[in-house]
């Protein structure tokens, strides 16, 4: 387990985090208890899973795109990280959603998860592996996810603008791959 694992988990986590607290702060009804555990399995499975289906579909074009790969997985992070800067600044107005259905449960967790798709595609072109880097943003995610719903219970309200930082994070794990690939670091 490296530190770019972690780091691209707690980037990719910080959607999930979000949506978590939101849920956390809207639902009023259900246990809190439940709800956490039920939120964290949802986003962390679908979290592990999403790069694995990423990462399956770069197997098959890799020989078509190895040499300029590192672009890619450049580009992609980098366009994750500012949508989510975008987003977590924008002024538009949030949507609520405060249903536990399971349909709502599992729209939500395949829309904060389709970024560790690409991330999946990413490893992929890079020649990571890709069962540690899934299960730990998998684990990651879980885990922040059922914090978000009891830290949303207490303080939701403070709590609007974290996908900055997941953002930001994702954008420097970009950079760094493509300086690593361009021979720009150590």
């Amino acid at each position: 387990m490296d530190i770019v694992t972690i780091l691209i988990s707690l980037g990719l986590a910080m959607d999930s985090f979000s949506v978590a607290i939101t849920r956390g702060f809207t639902n009023k009804k259900t246990k809190i208890l439940n709800e956490a555990i039920k939120t964290g399995l949802f986003f962390g499975l679908f979290q592990a899973i999403m790069p694995i289906i990423g990462w399956v579909a770069g197997q098959s074009i890799i020989d078509l795109i190895s040499g300029f790969d590192h672009w890619i997985a450049f580009g992609l992070l980098t366009i994750i990280g500012a949508r989510m800067i975008y987003e977590s600044t924008s002024n538009k107005p949030k949507q609520i959603v405060n249903s536990s259905s399971f349909k709502i449960l599992i729209m939500l967790s395949i829309a904060t998860s389709i970024d560790a798709l690409a991330i999946g595609l990413s490893l992929s072109f890079l020649g990571s592996s890709i069962i540690e880097p899934a299960i730990i943003i998998g684990i990651v995610t879980f885990s922040l996810s059922l914090l978000g719903v009891y830290i949303g219970k207490k303080f939701g309200v403070y709590f609007e603008k974290i996908g900055i930082l997941g953002g930001i994070i994702l954008i420097i794990i970009g950079l760094r791959i493509l300086f690593e690939h361009l021979g720009m670091l150590i």
